[in-house]
């Protein structure tokens, strides 16, 4: 009796779902950003590196911001782990194609071997050094809102707690942290290294298809409002979206990249800095914000663990990557050779990426932890010589190995995590 008389109640107040007017709006301030980069590359235009690294990199970070905005709300379709692996791959695609540029470049042209590797370690070192703490911090601040009325325990707003589904993405991290160092050992990136590193983010992926998802968690922002809409528009508003974003990136990144370098030596500043700084300011721009909205939402969790996916694909494919594109750009020596300069730049991100570990082993991000790791990070644009950053590789091992042992328990766990079945949360 109660079902037949509800029935056309709900069905008359349940109006289809749609984005608001300011959701489109931001789409289309995106699209108008990128307008410029397309009439130029269009229309051969390069009236100056300057003015070339605004249109181009404007046109990448909108680009960014659709992908990400694309690969969240996907989520609505593909639940679980895997979706937060594939967003955390597709929301830095606009990276990948900028330093696979300089990577394949570097292979007819020597001057941009020094290039090639420069965007990945400034990239992998801001996601940890700065995105991780943000998150952290801002979810610790949401959590104190929590504790004043009463709904959480007063220890929420000094530690994040992860989920323990986690302990996979750290096991995976875990594992490329420590092969990261025979990057530093062998002076280069060979191609075989390239294929295994490649091979264990396939591994990943099915990995990370196996744990069990959340289907009701809600989305923030943008992706929350295409997440709303009826099914078959929201897919096609996804698709057209990807679509969008991939064109503005395969227009925008060569001449993005170029123009990093170019403006440079027009405005006196050190070429590999904007390689290594500005241009993964741009692209992770996007990332960071989703990652916030996250943790504005109470879901730090979450928050945390697709930044840490996004480390598991910077050094598994992205890394895994370069080599190939070195050789398909002419390279001939097997793999992606480094110079001094850069095995020094990757034995800092390695060992900064090791200290993450230590520090997320336990499924446990305190806020002093947060706090150590945004002073490291700032230290490393004090201190910029070559004895500066051994030194400061030697810190962050030393303070991991002092972490490690305060969390030794959990090492075995986390290292085995990778290849058990994986739990839910």
């Amino acid at each position: 009796m109660t079902d037949t008389l509800s029935t056309p109640t709900s069905t008359a107040a349940a109006p289809a779902p749609r984005m608001g007017a300011s959701a489109w709006g931001r789409i289309a301030i995106c699209v108008v950003l990128a307008l410029p980069a397309v009439v130029f590359r269009l229309g051969g235009l390069a009236p100056n590196p300057v003015v070339d690294l605004f249109v181009f990199g404007g046109a990448v970070v909108a680009a960014a911001f659709l992908l990400a905005w694309a690969a969240e709300a996907a989520q609505k379709d593909i639940s679980g782990a895997l979706a937060i692996a594939i967003l955390a791959l597709i929301a830095v695609l606009p990276e990948y194609a900028v330093d696979l540029y300089y990577a394949f470049r570097s292979g007819y042209d020597p001057a941009y071997e020094q290039f090639a590797a420069a965007n990945m370690t400034g990239s992998n070192r801001l996601l940890l050094g700065f995105g991780w703490p943000l998150v952290v911090i801002v979810s610790l601040l949401v959590a104190r809102r929590f504790v004043r009325e009463g709904s959480m325990p007063a220890a929420a707003s000094r530690v994040l707690e992860l989920e323990r589904s986690a302990r996979l993405d750290v096991g995976f991290l875990a594992l490329l942290a420590v092969v990261a160092f025979l990057i530093p050992l062998m002076g280069s990136i060979p191609m075989w290294f390239g294929f295994v590193l490649l091979a264990v983010f396939v591994v990943y992926l099915w990995r990370a298809s196996q744990v069990p998802g959340d289907d009701d968690e809600d989305l923030p922002g943008m992706a929350g409002n295409i997440a709303s809409m009826p099914r078959v528009a929201r897919r096609w508003t996804i698709v057209l979206l990807f679509a969008a974003a991939a064109t503005i990136v395969l227009m925008a990144a060569e001449p993005f990249a170029d123009a990093l370098v170019e403006s440079g030596s027009a405005l006196g500043i050190d070429s590999y800095f904007l390689v290594q700084w500005l241009a993964p300011l741009a692209t992770e721009a996007p990332e960071f914000i989703v990652a916030v909205l996250f943790a504005l939402r109470g879901m730090g969790g979450a928050a945390i663990g697709t930044l840490i996916a996004s480390k598991i694909n910077q050094w598994s494919l992205l890394v895994g990557s370069l080599p190939i594109a070195h050789v398909l750009g002419g390279g001939t020596s097997g793999g992606l050779p480094l110079d001094g300069r850069q095995v020094e730049e990757f034995m800092l991100t390695a060992s900064q990426t090791v200290l993450g570990v230590a520090i997320i082993i336990a499924l446990r991000f305190h806020r002093w932890s947060a706090i150590a790791l945004v002073a490291l990070f700032a230290v490393q644009f004090v201190v910029t010589d070559t004895s500066g950053r051994w030194v400061l590789s030697t810190v962050h091992l030393v303070a991991a190995v002092v972490v490690f042992w305060i969390n030794r328990r959990e090492i075995g766990p986390t290292l085995a995590a990778p290849f058990r079945r994986p739990r839910a949360a």
